[in-house]
This record gives C-alpha cells, sequence and structure tokens, in this order.
C-alpha cells in the first residue's frame, strides 16, 4: 500500500485560483489501487473559462520584460528545489514510477525551467543585408521574435512533470499564456506546479491547469479560435487527430516510437548492457524513447543475451516508493493485459522469452524476447512496457534496414567503433536524432527533440521550443538615400 493518508479534492486551476466543478472522478494508484485524490472532471464550458483567463493573461505576460519572466522561472526552480523529495512523491503515488525515476525526473524537471529562465533572456533576431539584392539598397532591416498568445498543452503521464516543464517553460519564457490539460492519470503534478508558479509571483492566469476527459477538455482546447497553437506529447492516433481539426495553428506534435539500439561486432558487451538495461527498463519501459529493439551482430550477439537476460532478472519489482523497486506497475491494468497479449502473440509465432512474460503480485516483469518477427507488435509497434526484443543480424547495413522499417522514427543508437559505420548510420537511420555509443534513450532537457514519420512533427527542448512558440516579424527601414 502507499503511504497516502487522505483523500484530496482537487479542483481546477484557473486565472490563479481553485475552481470547482460540477463532477469529480476517483483517481486511483496504478500500483495499489486505493483512491489518492478525487480529480475536478471539467465541462466545454469551464474550458473555455480558463481560455479566456489566459487570453486576458496574454496581454501581461507579452508585455512584460524578459527579466521578470526569467526570474519568475528561477524562483520556480528554487521552490522546485527545496521541494523535491516532495514533488517526486507526487509522481510515484500517482503514476506508480519507481521513486528513484521520480527523483531523477524532478532534477529533470528543475535543469528544464533553470533552461527556461536562461532562454527568456536570449530570445533573438537577426539583421539581413538587404543591399543583397539591388532593390534593397538603401534599406536595413532586422527580425524580432513575438509571443503567439495562448498555448493548448496537452502532456503525458509517463513524465507528468518534466513533459509538462518542456510546455509550461518554453510558453513562459517566449511571453504567451498557457491552458494546460494533464494526462487523466497524472494531473497531481501539474497542479502541483500551477501552485509554485503562484508562490513564484506568475500573473494570475497566465497558468491555467484543467483536468478533465480528452474528449471534453482537449476539444475545447483545440477547437477554439483563441488558442494560437496546440502542443502535445502522446499517441499517434490523438496526435493525427488534433492536427486535423487544428486548421491554421501550430502544432508541435511528440507521438512515440519502438526505438533501436544497433550493436556492431566491435562492441565491448560489458560496457553497454547496463546502459541497455536502464534504456530499457527506466519507468517500466513507458518512455517514448525506450529502448525497445536491439539488433546484435552475430559475432556478439549470444554475449549480450546472456548478459543482459542475467541483468533483466536481478531488478527488482515492487512498491514504487520503496528506493529498491526498479519495476513497478504500468499505468493501468488495461496496459498491463495489452502488453501481455503482445508478449502472448509473440510466443505463439516462433519467438523465445527468455525473461519475464508474466506478472508478479500484479506488475509485468521486465521481459526479454528473441527471435521476433519483425510484424509482430512488440517489434512494428510502440509496446511502452517493459519488454525488449534482440534480433541477431550480420552486419550494421542489416539492422539500419530492420530500423527504418517502422512507422516510427524518433531516436536511435549505435555502438560501434568503426567511424565508416558510425557515419554510415548517422546518415542512413530515418529518426530524428542518432546517438553513437549510446542507447537511444539518452535525452538532455536543452536538445532539440523530435522526431519523423509518425513520431511527431516540430522539435522540444527550450530553445528550439521558444522558436516553435514565437513568430518572426520583419522590420525595414527605408533609409531615403535611393
Amino acid at each position: 500500500m502507499t503511504n497516502v493518508k487522505v483523500v484530496e479534492k482537487k479542483h481546477l486551476f484557473i486565472n490563479g485560483r481553485d475552481v470547482e466543478a460540477d463532477n469529480y472522478a476517483p483517481l486511483y494508484s496504478p500500483y495499489s489501487d486505493e483512491v489518492i485524490a478525487d480529480i475536478a472532471m471539467a465541462d466545454e464550458h469551464l474550458t473555455k473559462e480558463a481560455i479566456k483567463a489566459a487570453q486576458e493573461a496574454f496581454l501581461v505576460i507579452s508585455k512584460m520584460a524578459a527579466f521578470e519572466r526569467s526570474a519568475i522561472l528561477e524562483k520556480v526552480v528554487e521552490l522546485l528545489k527545496e521541494r523535491a523529495d516532495e514533488a517526486a512523491e507526487v509522481i510515484a503515488i500517482e503514476s506508480a514510477k519507481p521513486i528513484s525515476f521520480a527523483k531523477g525526473e524532478v532534477t529533470r524537471t528543475i535543469e528544464t525551467y533553470k533552461f527556461a529562465a536562461e532562454e527568456a533572456k536570449r530570445i533573438h533576431g537577426e539583421t539581413i543585408p538587404f543591399d543583397a539584392a539591388p532593390g534593397g539598397v538603401g534599406r536595413i532591416g532586422y527580425t524580432v521574435r513575438k509571443p503567439i498568445g495562448v498555448i493548448g498543452a496537452i502532456t503525458p503521464f509517463n513524465f507528468p512533470m518534466n513533459l509538462v516543464a518542456h510546455k509550461v517553460g518554453p510558453a513562459i519564457a517566449s511571453g504567451n499564456s498557457i491552458v494546460l490539460k494533464p494526462a487523466s492519470q497524472t494531473p497531481l503534478s501539474a497542479l502541483y506546479i500551477a501552485e509554485l508558479f503562484k508562490e513564484a509571483g506568475l500573473p494570475d492566469g497566465v497558468l491555467n491547469v484543467v483536468t478533465g476527459s480528452g474528449s471534453v477538455v482537449g476539444e475545447a482546447i483545440i477547437k477554439d479560435d483563441r488558442v494560437q497553437m496546440i502542443t502535445f506529447t502522446g499517441s499517434p492516433a490523438v496526435g493525427i487527430g488534433i492536427r486535423n481539426k487544428a486548421g491554421l495553428k501550430k502544432t508541435t506534435l511528440e507521438l512515440g516510437s519502438n526505438a533501436a539500439v544497433i550493436l556492431d561486432k566491435d562492441t565491448n558487451i560489458d560496457q553497454v548492457i547496463d546502459r541497455c538495461i536502464l534504456g530499457a527498463f527506466s519507468n517500466q519501459g513507458q518512455v517514448c524513447i525506450s529502448l525497445q529493439r536491439v539488433y546484435a551482430h552475430e559475432e556478439v550477439y549470444d554475449q549480450f543475451v546472456e548478459k543482459f537476460v542475467e541483468a533483466a532478472k536481478q531488478l527488482k519489482v515492487g512498491n514504487p516508493l520503496d528506493p529498491e523497486t526498479y519495476i513497478s506497475s504500468l499505468i493501468s491494468k488495461k496496459e498491463t493485459e495489452r502488453a501481455l497479449s503482445w508478449i502472448e502473440e509473440a510466443k505463439q509465432n516462433d519467438a523465445v522469452v527468455l525473461a519475464g512474460g508474466k506478472l508478479k503480485d500484479g506488475i509485468l516483469e521486465p521481459t526479454v524476447i528473441t527471435n521476433v518477427d519483425p510484424l509482430l507488435k512488440v517489434s512494428c509497434q510502440e509496446v511502452f512496457a517493459p519488454v525488449v526484443i534482440v534480433n541477431k543480424v550480420k552486419s550494421v547495413e542489416e539492422a539500419i534496414g530492420y530500423v527504418n522499417n517502422s512507422r516510427y522514427g524518433l531516436q536511435a543508437g549505435v555502438y560501434t567503433k568503426n567511424i565508416d559505420h558510425a557515419l554510415f548510420a548517422s546518415e542512413a537511420l530515418e529518426v530524428g536524432a542518432v546517438m553513437i555509443n549510446d542507447i537511444p534513450t539518452f535525452r538532455v532537457d536543452n536538445m532539440p527533440y523530435g522526431g519523423v514519420k509518425e513520431s511527431g512533427t516540430g522539435r522540444e527542448g527550450l530553445k528550439y521550443a521558444v522558436e516553435e512558440m514565437t513568430e518572426m516579424k520583419l522590420i525595414v527601414w527605408n533609409r531615403g538615400d535611393k
């Protein structure tokens, strides 16, 4: 059982204050099934009230000096540092993320807001050499970047605090206001952060958190003409639907992957096992760039499989609040059942389960599968569970073919000491980022992050998100000389 003592009633956060809804729904712990809070379920009217508040607050935040916006973000950094353990427990309780990984997420969230504070001070344009064209002689020009207005942010459950930061941080840094709809399973982290921003002095209405169903709250945000941009992290099906409904709104969509790593024949297996374990099984594999597919050269395949399986079997399964726990519950029983059905499908098609593949006290054990046909769901779709497949290849070129034969293209990794193989892989892999001598799960919060194909459009990472959340404006001066 988790150590939640009371069931709180959590309201909407609109225009700097708690707002009650007509209906509330119980929020259950994914690990213990106990009720941990009653969450407000906003209707269309309340969602529109949040949008109205954000629209009015945009007039305030857009005129605020860069150093003032930066100072608010810095204050949130200070507050979150002071309450890091408390924040980590919020994440662990609502999402069943093991507390050690929850603490890591809080650390990254602090870094993300720190980067946002820094980026607030360096939003700039460039001068244009108009005299490069005969008709431009006598004119000078420059560009500036202007905030676009109300941003609708829809965030997922797997990093409920840091992926909120990746939308809220750059929005505030660039002078925009936000209406945030957090994932239904993980609203507590978003509401927690909203309170920190209020304490840090963010003007009322700049950040609004509207909890409820995607079909009501999400739809209202997407369709409202007062919302200028939608930034979404989640499934391809929902993301494609948003793109179709958004019209001329700007959209940034991060839609997931089935990320792969290639192990060349010269890979030192002992040096990569721990990284691959982290990539495959951190947060129960519920990571957009989780290591789902391993393509190991035939000369190192047997050694890798033996050591990887042995390491996977050592991971502790259990209560997310236990510091020793590495694997806890998936976000819902439905997701657990889906993952089990995909594993069963693989077994029925001659794949071999060498570790896991079953439940232990309701938790899916870390699972390693070999001899997997590329068309099986555990290979070609996003498993989003502690499941990794390992297949044998004869060359890096063959492995690249398997990696690219995917509807996704977020990140990929390749371990090799051969510079030609590394350069070839970096050019040939159809992904948004290639990690040489590292797992595809590598991410730091200031790097450009995003993918191709059904992995989405646009880029996150503070500097790059600020560019997405601003419009370029050109100013031209005619000096009157010509």
